[in-house]
């Protein structure tokens, strides 16, 4: 396994000293630095210029901080580099942060910060503060990545062939691991990590959720792309659904409002017929894997996982037809 590099840029008189000495600062400079909490797979710091930059640095950790042993190579900051380096091309402009450099030894990355005031979609969520005018962004911000990326695919298809981030970030972790502790979805789980094996149509973000969102002026910001791959757009689709409608069991006082939402993100996608099955499957598998996967939801208690995975499991005995089915069913279900 890849070792932990010396660097810790956490500690910022170490990072202070590798900007200075690799010529990204001058050597008087004296930015300002701060970590930035809630980074699961990754050192986070944001670096103050004195000349008015701002900068996010972000160092892959081998293991994940999470309660149970997580691994992924370090060398996943190269995907997120490269991910960077079409997706400011292929999603609508003001939508991605340019990178500004890579350090593959060191297993980081510097791009540039979303400036202030921004807020993250997560937290807004949570608060119940659900505009509509986000959800619309949201959706049609994945179709363009999807879809341009088709008019790319030979260049994607070959920068993004590789899928073992994928493999230990998103189907391990998630489908595979949650096939371990519920037996009644071990099939259906396995079916579906076989068939999204089987998938390769475009370039999938693979980690789309409102987490890596900022709200900057109204315009949402997508963040976090160390999980692209060449692979299955449905899982996408699920993964993202899977978050909005988590938070409308979580928050039930405005649980219609986020059924709704769903039924509006997945028309602003735009998803076809062909898709949609998939989205279904894929949304029902990242719903039980954020309750019984190795990376739950933290704002879901025990109870509401427990309530949760007896939804999912209903609905897998019986799965439904097309998205706006399932979104009616999980929320009637709770």
């Amino acid at each position: 396994m890849t070792t932990t590099p010396r660097l810790d840029i956490e500690r910022h008189d170490e990072l202070l000293r590798y900007l200075r000495d690799r010529g990204r600062i001058g050597l008087e400079e004296q930015p300002l630095m701060r970590t930035l909490e809630g980074g699961v797979s990754n050192r986070t710091v944001l670096v103050q210029r004195q000349d008015g930059d701002a900068w996010v640095l972000k160092q892959a950790l081998p293991k994940l901080r999470v309660a149970v042993d997580w691994y992924c190579s370090p060398e996943r900051s190269e995907r997120e580099a490269l991910a960077l380096h079409w997706l400011v091309r292929l999603a609508p402009a003001g939508m991605i942060t340019p990178l500004v450099f890579v350090d593959r030894e060191l297993h980081l990355l510097a791009m540039e910060a979303v400036p202030q005031p921004h807020e993250n979609w997560k937290t807004m969520l949570l608060s119940g503060r659900l505009d509509p005018a986000h959800v619309q962004q949201f959706g049609e911000l994945l179709r363009a990545i999807h879809h341009n990326a088709l008019t790319h695919r030979d260049g994607v298809a070959r920068d993004f062939a590789d899928r073992s981030f994928f493999e230990a970030l998103r189907l391990e972790p998630y489908y595979e691991y949650a096939a371990t502790r519920v037996p009644e979805a071990t099939a259906f789980l396995t079916r579906l990590v076989e068939e999204t094996r089987a998938r390769q149509e475009t370039l999938v973000h693979g980690d789309y959720s409102p987490k890596n969102v900022l709200v900057r002026d109204g315009r949402l910001v997508l963040l976090d792309h160390e999980v692209a791959h060449f692979g299955d757009p449905g899982f996408d689709v699920g993964f993202s659904l899977a978050h909005l409608l988590s938070k409308a069991h979580h928050l039930p006082h405005v649980r219609a409002d986020f059924g709704s939402a769903a039924h509006l993100y997945w028309q602003a996608y735009g998803g076809e017929a062909e898709l949609e099955p998939r989205a279904v499957r894929h949304t029902l598998g990242c719903l039980l894997a954020r309750v019984a996967g190795r990376s739950p939801l933290e704002y879901l208690d025990q109870t509401e996982r427990t309530q949760q995975q007896r939804a999912v499991l209903t609905l897998v005995t019986r799965p439904p037809r097309t998205v706006r089915e399932l979104v009616d069913r999980f929320v009637e279900a709770l």
